[in-house]
């Protein structure tokens, strides 16, 4: 690519993850026109939406791309990219960012993922996948809770169940394979071993030959304060995460060194993020789970602390050429908090009207769940909006986000009051 051409980009996508990412790649100088399918109303502050095309019909996604002679498609959520849309790009010569379906099974399928880490020895957990409920109660019942079912496929961060007694195990894993629970996505489960320790996020850039480390952040998962109630998505996240600190020889070494070493034996070739979620227990990090690409709402956080021209990493990383970047970061710290509907991660209701972001002064709005609807901004998701703040200290940040949080509105309106509260505690 020579340095003055700028590019058309094509951002695929309509969550918070999204909404960073539109934020920065607006930055970029090499950037001429900018569009996204689906997008959001955050999104199209800086890109032309499109909302009337699938993001699973990888056809109209690629007549779409050819007929604004996009340059470069930046692939946010997971399906899409389970769903192949890189494949299809680049066999008409589009460049995207993103894995390949062969390498998003990483995410697509647990079961891949955890025999993969076990045959290059990467730090990961005993295991036993089940595709029938057959031995299913006995197994639980021999290993006993706390223990881990997990859906085999996607299923929007919802497919886990930490269960606290056999029972509750026995009886999602039994929702999961005998009511499908998650369709095609629980036909298969995996039981593990439950890890006691702090999780934290830590994500790279790969080119399938070289990566780069992003900074660390430390998500909060589920949806009560003091990390009480089911799992979600992520409610809230900060960055830095002092907890992965010191821990660069693991993290690099033991897991991005032999997941390259692993994906060259197995001839799987892997471009754009690598999200390792890991947690850090009594004998060491271990890897809770892989997903292929960028964390949502971790991006949220990770992004506003990067120098570095997004863009000019994600032509680097598509053309294979990663190790010629050097990746810049600012020295501050930053936090988000979800405002989430009433009742998620259960049932909730869509349509209620969101009022007071005007008033924002001090930190980043990003749009998570969000529509307009003859001219007013409502809620269309669980998670709804993102507040992000950035500041000299992890405190000030936290300060930021909560004062500003004050001031917004909507019916049955939820977050967590305590998003870095154990890292605050630990500074004290």
């Amino acid at each position: 690519m020579e340095e003055q051409k700028k590019q058309n980009i094509l951002l695929i996508g309509s969550g918070g993850r999204e909404h960073a990412i539109a934020l920065k790649i607006a930055e970029s100088n090499k950037l001429n026109n900018f569009y996204a399918i689906p997008g959001n109303p955050g999104i199209a502050k800086v890109a032309e939406c499109n909302n009337n095309i699938d993001i699973m019909d990888n056809d109209a996604v690629v007549a779409f791309s050819k007929k604004n002679n996009i340059d470069l498609v930046i692939v946010g959520p997971e399906n899409p990219l389970a769903n192949g849309i890189v494949d299809e790009l680049n066999k008409v010569g589009i460049k995207a960012f993103g894995p390949n379906a062969k390498a998003a099974q990483f995410e697509g399928s647990k079961s891949f993922s955890r025999k993969f880490m076990e045959k290059y020895n990467l730090p990961t957990v005993e295991f036993k996948e089940f595709t029938s409920f057959n031995g299913v109660t006995e197994y639980i019942e021999e290993k006993g809770a706390p223990i881990v079912i997990k859906a085999d496929g996607l299923a929007a961060g919802k497919g886990v169940c930490v269960a606290q007694t056999n029972e509750e195990a026995i009886n999602f894993a039994k929702d999961c394979l005998e009511n499908n629970k998650f369709g095609e996505s629980s036909a298969k489960i995996i039981i593990e071993e439950c890890l006691f320790g702090e999780e934290g996020s830590y994500l790279v850039f790969i080119d399938s030959k070289t990566f780069k480390p992003m900074v660390y952040s430390q998500d909060h998962k589920p949806i009560f304060e003091g990390d009480k109630g089911p799992n979600t998505g992520g409610m809230g996240v900060y960055s830095p995460a002092p907890i992965l600190e010191g821990h660069e020889n693991e993290l690099e070494n033991e897991i991005i060194n032999r997941f390259l070493n692993g994906i060259k034996e197995e001839n799987i070739e892997y471009k754009g993020v690598l999200y390792v979620g890991v947690i850090k227990t009594n004998t060491g990090i271990k890897i809770i789970e892989f997903n292929c690409r960028f964390g949502d709402p971790e991006t949220q956080v990770i992004l506003p602390r990067m120098k570095t021209d997004l863009l000019e990493i994600m032509n680097a990383v598509s053309d294979g050429n990663l190790d010629s970047i050097n990746l810049e970061w600012y020295d501050n710290h930053c936090m988000a908090v979800v405002l989430s509907s009433g009742g998620y991660p259960g049932s909730y209701e869509k349509g209620k009207e969101i009022t007071g972001l005007e008033n924002i002064t001090n930190c980043q709005v990003i749009h998570a769940g969000t529509k307009i609807v003859n001219d007013k901004l409502l809620t269309n998701g669980g998670r709804v909006l993102n507040i992000v703040g950035t500041g000299a200290t992890l405190n000030e940040a936290a300060k930021k986000v909560y004062a500003d949080i004050e001031k917004i509105k909507f019916e049955g309106m939820f977050f967590r009051r305590d998003i870095g509260k154990k890292e605050l505690d630990r500074q004290q």
